[in-house]
This record gives structure tokens, C-alpha cells and sequence, in this order.
């Protein structure tokens, strides 16, 4: 499979990226020098512990955080601000304006950007409420929701974009088990419908097995590329491979961490 992905053209190329940001006190650096490509249909899953920078990636494809180091292209072009070919899915509940109904909170993304005039984007919001199964509360409030019909509504206003990239930062981390579980398979089916192409955060080896086509795992802090790994085909995750390979991604991470601590406390 990876023979096959370098024979393409990637349309996300992160190269050299390295990402610092200030606190009070210090300049953190929060990656140095990663590498990776994202294809097409691709559902690609940053992983690591907390602290190795695999958000800040997430918001320097954004454009949000410029590298002190590297370069981050898209579709050829050279990333510097945000746009529209980058949609993003944060894991927090308030991030749907609670004066809107569902339809004009997806439909507005499409209107102020320009995209679409208003009739043309309450149809391509209708459009995809459907297919995160939420038409029966297009015109209901946000508090009315529940965290997973919320998040739901944030995946339909990214999708109505139809951005280059997705891209979700642990999306499901504040829900519950059995929530999460459902998430993840509604994500899974609606990628069925449309394969669009995503740029997933989790700290979850379960979850980052279940959604993700590859994982690009990242050492602790600061972080650095530590491995690529092709996921599981679906047939048979909740199998013994699955256990295997959460093992073997564990193992990895452990050692890493080890390594990192003998360093730091050496």
C-alpha cells in the first residue's frame, strides 16, 4: 500500500516541520523537523501522547501556527493562512453558535465565506444534516443537542464546505464510551458515502486503529516522526490483530517515553 500512495501526487506535504509557541515563561518547541504526506480519500491519524505536538500540527495545516521551520503545502500551494480548503472539527461542544438553528449554524461557513448566496447554501446544509442523520433537527437550537448531535452538526458544517481537508482534533475525546464507539462509526459510514479526505488527532490507539487508513506515530515532546503504520482493514479490527498491533503501537510508545525520561532526567 505505501508503494502505491508514492507513485501519487500527495495533496497535503508537510516537510521539515518544526513548531514553537511562547508561553509566560519559556518558547516551547512542540515539533521538530516532521515529515509526512496525506493522499486523497486518505483517513490519516496523527498519534502520540499529550504534549507531542500532534494539535499544533493540526493548526499549522490549518494556517493557523506558521512553522519556525519547514513547509506545509496543499494542493501544491504553499500554506501561510486559513481557508476554505481546510475545514476543522474541534473536540469542545461550544463551538456552534447557540443563536442559530442546526441548518443556518452549518449554513454559515458557506455564506460568510462567499462560497455560496443563501438559497443555494441552506440546500447543500440540508444536504449534509442528512447524511450525519440529524434532518429532524435542522431547526432546532444547539442547546436542544446533545454532545454527539452536536458534534454531528460540526461535521456536517465542515463537510458542506467540501474542503480539500477535514481536519478533526480529537473530536470525540469529551464524550462518553458508548457515544465515541458511535461517532466513530457514523465517521466510518459517512466516509463510505463521500471519501473525503481527513486529518485526524487522537492520543487513542483503539481509535486511531478504527478510523485511520495510516497513523504517523510522534515521539513525546518535542514531537518527531517514530513510525508510519497501515492500519487495520475493518474486517478485522476487534480481532487478535487488533490486540497485536495496539501491543506493538504501545510497546513503541513506552520505549519512547522511556528513552525521553532517562534523557530529560539524566
Amino acid at each position: 500500500m505505501h508503494q502505491e500512495l508514492q507513485a501519487l501526487q500527495p495533496l497535503l506535504e508537510v516537510k521539515g516541520v518544526t513548531l514553537q509557541y511562547k508561553t509566560s515563561e519559556l518558547l516551547v518547541t512542540a515539533t521538530y523537523r516532521v515529515d509526512f504526506n496525506v493522499y486523497n480519500s486518505e483517513r490519516f491519524v496523527l498519534l502520540g501522547p499529550s504534549g507531542c505536538g500532534k494539535s499544533s500540527l493540526l493548526k499549522a495545516v490549518g494556517g493557523y501556527m506558521p512553522p519556525v521551520e519547514g513547509t506545509i503545502t496543499l494542493n501544491n500551494e504553499r500554506v501561510t493562512k486559513p481557508g476554505p480548503d481546510r475545514m476543522m472539527v474541534f473536540q469542545e461542544f461550544d463551538q456552534l453558535l447557540p443563536w442559530k438553528t442546526v441548518v443556518e449554524n452549518v449554513m454559515f461557513p458557506l455564506v460568510a465565506s462567499g462560497k455560496m448566496r443563501p438559497t443555494a447554501a441552506r440546500t447543500q446544509a440540508l444536504y449534509y444534516i442528512d447524511k450525519v442523520n440529524l434532518t429532524k433537527f435542522a431547526d432546532n437550537y444547539p442547546h436542544t443537542l446533545s454532545g454527539g448531535m452536536k458534534q454531528r452538526v460540526s461535521i456536517a458544517r465542515g463537510m458542506a464546505m467540501e474542503p480539500s481537508i477535514l481536519l478533526m482534533d480529537e473530536p470525540f475525546a469529551a464524550l462518553d464510551a458508548l457515544t465515541r464507539r458511535k461517532m466513530q462509526d457514523e465517521l466510518l459510514q459517512l466516509w463510505d458515502d463521500t471519501h473525503f479526505t481527513v486529518l485526524f488527532v487522537t492520543h487513542s490507539i483503539a481509535e486511531a486503529i478504527k478510523i485511520g487508513s495510516r497513523i504517523l506515530l510522534l515521539t513525546p515532546h518535542p514531537g518527531q516522526v517514530k513510525a508510519e503504520l497501515n492500519s487495520l482493514p475493518r474486517a478485522l479490527q476487534n480481532t487478535a490483530e487488533q490486540q497485536v498491533l495496539e501491543d506493538k503501537i504501545n510497546n513503541m510508545l513506552f520505549i519512547e517515553q522511556q528513552a525521553t525520561a532517562e534523557v530529560f532526567h539524566g
